[in-house]
C-alpha cells in the first residue's frame, strides 16, 4: 500500500507539475505580449507610455477574474473533488489562450479587437484561479509524511517553468522573423500552441487519483454546502495572512518578468533579445533551486526558509531597478540570473505554509480565494502601478519606494507565522483523515 500511494504521489506530483506549466505558459504569454507587442497591435493610436499602460492595464483584468476563480473552482474542488475540478481549469484556460491568437487587432476591428481582448483575458484569470492553489493543495495531500514541502512546490515550479517556455518561444519566434512579421502575425504563433500543450496536460491530469484526504473527509461527512462562506466567516484572518506572506514575492516577480522588459527596452534603451534572455536565466535558476528549497524546508522548517528568503527579497526589491538603470549589460545579466534563486526562496514553500493555514473542508476554497488576492494585490497591479508612477513622476525611485514597502509587509507576515500552523502538516502521514477540528466547519 505504501509502494503504490508513493507512486499515486509522485504522478499526481508531475501532473500538477505539468499542468500548472501549461496555465501559467498560458499566462505569461500574455504578460510577455502586453510589453513588447499589446501596445502597438491593440492601443496603436496612443502615445507610447499611454499605450503601455492601457497594455498593462488589460494585463491587470486577467488578475481581477482570478479571485472569482478561485471561489468558482474552490467551490467545486471542496464539494466535489479537487481532480476533476482541475481538468476544467486547465480547459478554460487553453481555450481562452488559443482564443487571443485568433483575435482581430486595432487595425481590423477598432476598439472591438480591444473589448475582446480583455474578454480573453477574463478567461485565462477565471482558468488560473482554481489552478494553483487546487494543485498545491492536492500534491500536498497525496505527499508522504515529511515531504509535504517538496512535493508541494512541484505546482509551485510551474510558475518559472511557463515562464521559461512563454519566453522561450517568444524569443524564438521573434529573432527567426522580421520585426514586421513578427508585429504583424508572428506573435500568434505561441498563443496558438496552447492547443498542444493542453492536450497532454488533459492526458496526464484523466491519469491521477483524487487526494487520499479528501476521500476520508467525505466519508466521515458531507461537504461543506458554500466551502467560501466558511472561509469568510470563519478563516478570514488567515486569508489575511495569506495575503501578506504571499504579495511581496508576487509583486517583485512581477516587476522582474514583465515590467521590466518594457521599461528597459523604452527608457534604458536595452535590447529585446537580451533582456528576454536575462529572463530566461533567472526562470531557469528560479525552476532548479525550487526543489532545492522546498527539501531544506522539510528538514529545517518552510517557516525558516520562507523568512530568510524574505529577508533577501526584500534587498532585491531595492536594488532591481537601479542595476537596470545602469545599462550594463553584464552587470544586469548576473543580477538577474541570481533573482531567480531569491524569488524561489519565498515562492518554492509558500504554497505548502499557506495551505496549512486551512482545514481539509475547505482548503481548495480558502487556499485558492487568498492567493488569488495576493496575486491581484502584488503581481496584477505592480506593473499597472509602476507604468503609472513612472509616468508621473519621470523616476523609477517611485516604484522602487512602492516595491521595498510590499516586500517588507511579507516580511512581516513571514515573522507572525504560528510555527503550529506552518509544521501541522508535516505531522500528518499522507492520507490520514481529517481531524474533528477539520471537518466541524
Amino acid at each position: 500500500m505504501d509502494t503504490d500511494r508513493r507512486k499515486a504521489a509522485r504522478r499526481v506530483s508531475w501532473a500538477a507539475f505539468i499542468g500548472t506549466t501549461i496555465e501559467w505558459y498560458d499566462f505569461f504569454l500574455y504578460g510577455t505580449a502586453a510589453a513588447l507587442v499589446f501596445n502597438k497591435q491593440f492601443f496603436p493610436a496612443m502615445d507610447p507610455v499611454a499605450g503601455s499602460i492601457a497594455s498593462f492595464g488589460t494585463m491587470t483584468v486577467g488578475f481581477l477574474a482570478r479571485p472569482l476563480g478561485g471561489i468558482i473552482f474552490g467551490h467545486f474542488g471542496d464539494r466535489i473533488g479537487r481532480r476533476n475540478t482541475l481538468v476544467v481549469s486547465l480547459l478554460i484556460m487553453g481555450i481562452g489562450t488559443t482564443l487571443i491568437g485568433l483575435l482581430p487587432t486595432y487595425s481590423t476591428l477598432g476598439v472591438g479587437a480591444a473589448v475582446l481582448l480583455v474578454l480573453m483575458r477574463v478567461a485565462q484569470g477565471i482558468g488560473l484561479g482554481g489552478e494553483l492553489g487546487g494543485a498545491v493543495v492536492l500534491t500536498m495531500e497525496h505527499a508522504p509524511k515529511g515531504r509535504r514541502g517538496l512535493f508541494g512546490a512541484f505546482p509551485m515550479m510551474g510558475t518559472p517553468a511557463g515562464m521559461l517556455t512563454a519566453n522561450l518561444v517568444f524569443l524564438g519566434t521573434s529573432s527567426l522573423l522580421s520585426e514586421e512579421s513578427f508585429l504583424s502575425w508572428g506573435w500568434r504563433v505561441p498563443f496558438l500552441l496552447s492547443v498542444v500543450l493542453v492536450g497532454v496536460g488533459l492526458y496526464l491530469r484523466l491519469r491521477i487519483e483524487e487526494s487520499p484526504a479528501y476521500e476520508n473527509l467525505v466519508e466521515r461527512r458531507k461537504p461543506a454546502r458554500l466551502p467560501i462562506a466558511v472561509v469568510l466567516r470563519d478563516h478570514w484572518r488567515q486569508v489575511i495572512h495569506t495575503i501578506g506572506v504571499v504579495v511581496g514575492n508576487s509583486a517583485v516577480s512581477y516587476i522582474f518578468m514583465v515590467y521590466i522588459l518594457n521599461y528597459g527596452e523604452t527608457e534604458v534603451h536595452l535590447s529585446r533579445t537580451f533582456l528576454l534572455m536575462c529572463v530566461i536565466g533567472g526562470a531557469a535558476v528560479w525552476l532548479a533551486t525550487a526543489p532545492i528549497w522546498a527539501h531544506i524546508g522539510d528538514r529545517r522548517g518552510l517557516r525558516a526558509i520562507f523568512t530568510g528568503g524574505s529577508v533577501v527579497l526584500l534587498v532585491g526589491a531595492v536594488a532591481i531597478l537601479p542595476i537596470i538603470n545602469t545599462g550594463n549589460t553584464a552587470l544586469i545579466a548576473v543580477f538577474m540570473v541570481a533573482m531567480g534563486a531569491v524569488l524561489s526562496m519565498t515562492h518554492a514553500p509558500q504554497g505548502t505554509l499557506t495551505a496549512s493555514f486551512f482545514p481539509v473542508a475547505i482548503r481548495y476554497s480558502g487556499t485558492s480565494v487568498a492567493y488569488q488576492l495576493a496575486s491581484l494585490l502584488g503581481g496584477g497591479i505592480t506593473p499597472l502601478i509602476a507604468a503609472s508612477l513612472f509616468a508621473a513622476s519621470g523616476s523609477s525611485l517611485s516604484i522602487t519606494g512602492y516595491l521595498t514597502a510590499v516586500a517588507a509587509i511579507s516580511l512581516v507576515a513571514a515573522l507572525v507565522i504560528p510555527r503550529n500552523d506552518a509544521e501541522r502538516l508535516g505531522d500528518l502521514p499522507a492520507g490520514q483523515p481529517a481531524s474533528p477540528a477539520d471537518i466541524a466547519k
